[in-house]
């Protein structure tokens, strides 16, 4: 690819249209540009360039850009991968190595699209690239990168890698990894901070049925490994408002992770097997991604993040957790941002805790780097994306971190303990339980 061909890629435009600026987003709820749901499993190349040529190349998607940010490459920014995917589709670019770098770079954060004048469904666009990229790799790679996917997919398969987290932290075997220097190699590095930050997050779900529930929690094939004290702080919660919970037997993953590396059809197997369990039921979940990408299935459009829907419930006037004199961070993930709406609900519960100092992180409209498989498969950049996090968080000291997310969880908390930081990373349900746990011990001692 030559710089003349990429200039002139980049330059082209098949439609034309007035450049309206959008409003300046807010600091909670963020006015969203949601792309139209996914209703074929693959998207045709025509399909894929029509979706492409909605762009204007207008350039006012590369400010928000977390990895154009960092590069200045102009390949690097949305206008410049839409101009790849068109030259790739129309056969004028081959797909090389170095093209399909640029294109593996994307974070799929979305960022983009709140910016966006001309509505370009920049998300839909990359995923149905990615999709035909994956169809032209041979069998046997393809083969290799379905099994991984798979296994990371895997309720039991975490849990498992889990407990060997366990096993690694507490027997003392990561800090001989440390001591041999071994975490100077990437792919050592890269596995041995989340298996330090598994060690801290799993905690064993256990099925509850119950027939007469007033809302499934959805677990999926991270909850127990990621957020398993969420999980347990979400029942515990709900049985103080007197709701009752239904966790299933069968911990099913929704499909995001296969989605947003070019596996569409195992992402709707995934999917479909999810409103087969939890069709018909008010279905609530910890994970913002996952709520995400299950709420694009018909049976599961009503799918709620945690938070927004405890918020919503009636608590009883004595229920009120104890205070807290701490300073808490609050994250907003990509996929609570841009694909829920935004976290205002995040800060009404955590007002709720008495003396308890709540500022939304800064810079919360970048992305801090988990994205996904993005964190394992690129993580020089994930770390330059984490560093600007962590450069604020060592400026603001607080005490507490809390994030919706569990990529985004594991990806702090990982950097929060190679900075030495003595800093807490929860899902905002868990603090809040916390304090009223706290509350009942304390009334119980007197």
């Amino acid at each position: 690819m030559t710089p003349s061909r990429a200039r002139a890629l980049i330059g082209r435009s098949s439609r034309t249209s007035s450049i309206t600026l959008h409003c300046q987003e807010s600091a909670l709820n963020t006015p969203v540009n949601l792309s139209a749901a996914r209703s074929a499993p693959r998207l045709s190349n025509q399909d894929l360039l029509g979706l492409a040529d909605q762009c204007v190349k207008c350039g006012l998607c590369l400010p928000h850009c977390p990895t154009y940010a960092k590069t200045r490459h102009e390949a690097d920014s949305p206008r410049g991968r839409i101009a790849l995917v068109q030259g790739w589709l129309t056969d004028r670019l081959e797909m090389t190595p170095r093209l399909a770098a640029h294109l593996d770079g994307c974070l799929l954060c979305r960022a983009c699209e709140s910016a966006c004048p001309s509505l370009v469904a920049y998300g839909r666009l990359l995923d149905g690239a990615r999709a035909q990229r994956v169809a032209a790799t041979p069998v046997r790679r393809r083969f290799r990168i379905g099994r991984r996917l798979g296994a990371l997919s895997n309720a039991r398969v975490m849990d498992t890698l889990s407990r060997l987290a366990s096993v690694y932290v507490g027997t003392g075997l990561a800090r001989l990894v440390e001591a041999a220097r071994l975490i100077r190699f990437r792919s050592i590095a890269t596995h041995h901070r989340l298996l330090g930050a598994l060690a801290v997050t799993a905690r064993p779900v256990a099925a509850h049925q119950i027939d007469d529930a007033d809302l499934d929690l959805f677990v999926g094939c991270s909850g127990a490994s990621a957020q398993g004290g969420a999980i347990a702080a979400t029942r515990t919660l709900c049985e103080r408002l007197g709701l009752r919970v239904r966790i299933a037997s069968d911990a099913v993953c929704c499909g995001a992770m296969q989605r947003h590396n070019g596996f569409p059809e195992a992402a709707d197997r995934a999917r479909e097997q999810c409103a087969h369990v939890h069709g018909g039921r008010p279905l609530v979940g910890v994970s913002s991604a996952c709520i995400a990408e299950l709420r694009e299935h018909p049976a599961l459009t009503r799918a709620q993040e945690v938070c927004d829907y405890l918020d919503r419930r009636n608590w009883p006037e004595t229920l009120v957790p104890a205070p807290l004199r701490r300073r808490v961070l609050v994250h907003e993930p990509c996929s609570h941002r841009r694909l829920l709406g935004g976290n205002a609900a995040v800060h009404r519960l955590l007002a709720r805790i008495p003396d308890l100092e709540v500022a939304p992180m800064p810079e919360n409209d970048r992305c801090c780097g988990a994205a996904g498989t993005y964190l394992l498969d690129q993580p020089e950049m994930a770390a330059a994306l984490l560093e600007d996090k962590l450069h604020h968080i060592r400026d603001l000291k607080p005490d507490i971190i809390v994030t919706t997310n569990p990529g985004c969880a594991l990806h702090l908390l990982a950097g929060v303990r190679e900075s030495g930081l003595d800093i807490e990373v929860r899902h905002p349900v868990e603090l809040i339980v916390r304090q009223l746990l706290h509350l009942i011990c304390e009334s119980s001692n007197r």
